[in-house]
């Protein structure tokens, strides 16, 4: 069984936002509150939910941008079981690292941010941003051969090799993303980590960087761990979801399980979200859904007790408000994960959701 080529485990932040004058903090927003994952050699998993839920702070995680209160990231850097030599090699705790070992890792993983206007230095032509982390990390033999990866890398995400001696103000919003994306590209990495790489694009351009990485990860089978708000784009392109709520993973299966069976009730409320083009399927839909959410998202500053979800939840019970539910599975055929307490009752159909 070939292992995971990340596992995120048990995993929570807090910030403070909030001193005295002492610097005693006086108010802290638990980001993520035991977060939980694995990533598996050349798959797509998708991190979707809504603003302010953590899916950002768990990507700073796994890329070792902020470091954990609590839990360990795991770095498998080593995938191929037909090796023997590397056969046996441990996951690595990045979290435990000093700066010159997690150095020599990061090729291993990189980062799409989510603003292309931003993300690069508007100081550097596009050769030096390309060549920038080919020198730091040693590869190419010397400034021509550098200067040809950078243009291999420009050919593979579709721009012409003259692009290499203009600055990215000369680019539009697409073309900056990639040649972000190349740029993570660079150094041959196994893992990508996509922080809402689409957010701030046109429509248009959105499916053009979409199918871009369904290529790149086709032909160079690599990892991606996309994050997103929108469901459509992750069921496009990934293999698995993992729904977040106020810090915390509520479900975890295939995409297919999860678009044509969500189990937790907020998966569901995200799923009647969802637009619809055609009016008929769009009413059909409202009429035959349920309640649906009510009230105001939690503050992470003060999270419910319980599952965080009981307070907006249609099927919540007393329960729910005292006890955490685990991320637990509750379909054994097909991997299903859930965090409710009443998810085997609708699995088993035992109970009916009205």
């Amino acid at each position: 069984m070939v292992a995971s080529l990340l596992t995120v485990n048990n995993v929570h932040k807090r910030f403070v936002t909030r001193r005295n004058w002492l610097g005693k903090p006086l108010q802290t927003v638990q980001a993520l509150r035991g977060v939980t994952l694995q990533v598996q050699p050349a798959e797509a998993l998708g991190i979707v939910g809504e603003s302010g839920c953590g899916k950002s702070t768990l990507a700073r995680i796994i890329m070792q941008l902020d470091t954990p209160d609590q839990g360990e990231v795991l770095w498998q850097p080593v995938v191929d079981p037909n090796d023997d030599k590397t056969t046996g090699a441990s996951a690595i705790n990045l979290c435990a690292l000093p700066a010159g070992q997690l150095r020599a890792l990061r090729p291993g993983f990189q980062m799409v941010f989510q603003n292309p206007y931003t993300s690069l230095n508007p100081r550097l032509t596009i050769e030096q941003t390309l060549t920038e982390p080919l020198q730091v990390h040693g590869v190419g033999n010397n400034a021509q051969g550098r200067r040809a990866l950078a243009e291999a890398l420009l050919a593979q995400v579709g721009l012409e090799a003259d692009a290499l001696k203009k600055y990215p103000q000369a680019f539009s919003g697409g073309q900056r993303q990639r040649i972000g994306i190349a740029r993570a590209l660079a150094l041959n990495p196994k893992l990508l980590v996509a922080d809402e790489p689409v957010s701030a694009l046109d429509v248009s351009i959105q499916a053009q960087i979409l199918n871009l990485f369904k290529q790149l990860q086709a032909e160079r089978q690599i990892a991606l761990l996309f994050i997103a708000h929108n469901l459509d784009v992750v069921r496009y392109l990934c293999d698995r979801v993992a729904v977040m709520y106020l810090g915390q993973i509520i479900e975890l299966t295939d995409t297919q399980s999860l678009f044509e069976r969500p189990m937790h009730p907020y998966t569901q409320a995200l799923m009647q979200a969802r637009p619809i083009a055609e009016p008929f399927l769009a009413r059909q839909r409202r009429d035959g859904a349920a309640s649906g959410l009510t009230g105001e998202p939690p503050s992470p500053v003060n999270p419910p007790s319980g599952c965080a979800f009981h307070p907006r939840c249609p099927y919540a019970v007393a329960a729910c408000a005292q006890q955490v539910p685990p991320l637990a599975q509750v379909n054994a055929q097909q991997g299903h994960q859930v965090a409710c307490i009443r998810a085997h009752e609708w699995s088993e159909g035992l109970a009916t959701r009205v």
